[in-house]
This record gives structure tokens, C-alpha cells and sequence, in this order.
């Protein structure tokens, strides 16, 4: 297949969407960002990539890095999470504390910022710095070892962060966290405000980045040194959690629309699965009501439209 004839295609059906919605408004670092940006990557399960648009410009990484901290966590943790945080969709807005009170202190899922902030405290119980071994895992899988944390996202997420503090007060007086607090949260916004950059002085491509850092999904759980990080079982569990939970409460959309793993950010990127075959990461910053990319999601949809690659 003509990878970039597909790109291109992609890139020039969702033209029309490029712009819709709105920049994430409640981290002001975010704010700023121009939502008439489009950009779009694949990468090949041999490591292979190529893009169109602004597939070369930085982005945030926010939420998507949820996925890499559940791998990472699985991978030296096994089943034990499972324990602390729920599989099930969760049908509310991802920094909803609803159902925590119902549900004493168990968040529904992963991807949530509850379940994430859980993932998030186990991953710095087993490594001792939870923030750092991301980072070092991105880098190693990108092959760029320019990726950094942006200090002014950080900054941001942490000063208007009231709600995420309230999420893990009240996980921890359930007994749900093991780390103080302030580290847990910390470490979160630390994660979330990865930012996929260039590598200098060689160039390169943010989203083409993210997507080959997502490539041990299309592999079946075999990093880009052909090692593993995870059993094909626990690769396949993850590509579920993330079908079915990765977009907050619109996965079920985005599950009849692309048909495809994913999981998206409030920085304007996803990034999806195709198993065995490649990872897409696109990026748009515009934001639909529930933090999805508006032209992102579109793109997807029409990627799984044309090629026919999708998991049904």
C-alpha cells in the first residue's frame, strides 16, 4: 500500500474539519495553541514512517500518554492493577469524581484521570520515579532522544489542578494510593506534559514519533529492539482497554467511527492501533465537547474507510 497516497487522501478529505472545536481552555498553556493545524503519521510495524501536514510540528502529549504508563505498569506488574482500577467504560467526563463515591475509591478504568492517577502511583512504587521512566521509554522507542517534559505545561496542569488533587485525596482516603499525594500528582503532570518535539539537529517528525513509540501494540508486545515489553495477551488487553475506554465518554463513537484502538489527549492528538500492521498518530488541536480532535477523529474514520484496516 502507498502509505502517503492514503495520508494524503486523509489530509485532503478532512480539510474542511481543520479548525472546528475548540483549544483545551483549561490548561492556559494549551490555550494558545492554533487550532488550524493538521498533521498525520504512520508508522509500519518494521518501523517505517512517513506523514502530511504539521506532522512535523510539537504537540503536547496529555493524555495519550495514559496508554504508555498502563504498558509500562502491566509489564512489571502483571494482573495485580487490575486490583485498584476497573475495565468498563465510564460513560462521564474523564475528571468526573462521581462515581468514585459510589464505587469506593475504584476508578472505572485506566484512562480516566482517577484510573490514570492509580497507574500513575504504581508505575513510582515500581520504578522510583514514575515521570522519568516514560520519558526514557519514549525516547528509546521514538528513537528520538530529544523528547523532553515541557516545564510550562507542567506548571500550568499543576497550578489549575484542584480537580485532579480532589480525585486523589479521595482515592487515598479509600486507600487506593500508595505514594503521597503531591508525588502522585506530580509525577501526572509530569507524564502529561510530554512534549513531542523534533530531534535536532537531524529534524524529524513529532507525530511519526508518537507513533512508532506506539508500535509495540502493533507488534503484539515486541519493542523496537524486537525485546518484549508485553505477552501478545497483555498487548491484546491493553488495544481493548484502549478501544474501549481510550477516548473518554465518546469511545463508543469512536469505536463505530474508526474501529480502531485509540487514545487521544486534550493536546489535540490520538494515537491508534492497527495489529500487526502499523500505528497512526494524528494530530489537530481542536477539540470536540469531549476532548477529542475533531479532524482527528475524522481522519481515522476515513484512514479505516479507505484501507479497509480496522479490528471488526
Amino acid at each position: 500500500m502507498d502509505y502517503q497516497a492514503v495520508l494524503e487522501e486523509v489530509a485532503a478529505h478532512v480539510e474542511p474539519q481543520i479548525g472546528r472545536g475548540r483549544v483545551a481552555q483549561y490548561i492556559p498553556a494549551l490555550a494558545s495553541v492554533d487550532a488550524d493545524r493538521f498533521g498525520i503519521a504512520l508508522a509500519d510495524v518494521d518501523g517505517r514512517g512517513t506523514g502530511v501536514g504539521d506532522w512535523e510540528r510539537p504537540f503536547s502529549m496529555q493524555s495519550i500518554s495514559k496508554a504508555f504508563s498502563l504498558a509500562l505498569v502491566l509489564a512489571d506488574d502483571g494482573e495485580k492493577l487490575w486490583r485498584r482500577v476497573g475495565r468498563e467504560p465510564s460513560g462521564n467526563p474523564f475528571n468526573s469524581l462521581v462515581q468514585l463515591e459510589y464505587e469506593h475509591g475504584i476508578p472505572r478504568n485506566p484512562f480516566i484521570n482517577a484510573g490514570a492517577l492509580v497507574v500513575t502511583d504504581r508505575l513510582h512504587t515500581l520504578t522510583g520515579d514514575a515521570s522519568t521512566t516514560m520519558l526514557d521509554f519514549l525516547r528509546a522507542e521514538s528513537g528520538n532522544p530529544d523528547l523532553a517534559f515541557d516545564q510550562d505545561v507542567a506548571a500550568s496542569e499543576t497550578a489549575h489542578g484542584d480537580r485532579n488533587a480532589a480525585l486523589a485525596h479521595f482515592m487515598a482516603a479509600y486507600g487506593n494510593l500508595d505514594n503521597p499525594v503531591p508525588t502522585v500528582l506530580e509525577h501526572y503532570f509530569w507524564q502529561c506534559s510530554i512534549e513531542m518535539i523534533p530531534q535536532l539537529p537531524l529534524g524529524g517528525a513529532p507525530c511519526r514519533d508518537l507513533a512508532l513509540a506506539g508500535g509495540f501494540l502493533a507488534r503484539h508486545g515486541l519493542r523496537a529492539d524486537g525485546s518484549r515489553l508485553l505477552s501478545r495477551s497483555e498487548a491484546k488487553r491493553v488495544n481493548a482497554v484502549m478501544l474501549t475506554c481510550g477516548t473518554y465518554d465518546a469511545a463508543g463513537d469512536f469505536a463505530y467511527r474508526v474501529g480502531l484502538p485509540g487514545k487521544s489527549g486534550v493536546g489535540g492528538g490520538i494515537v491508534a492501533v492497527v495489529p500487526g500492521r502499523c500505528t497512526l498518530c494524528v494530530w489537530s488541536p481542536g477539540l470536540d465537547a469531549r476532548g477529542n480532535s475533531v479532524a482527528g477523529v475524522a481522519a481515522l474514520d476515513h484512514f479505516t474507510t479507505l484501507t479497509g484496516w480496522s479490528v471488526f
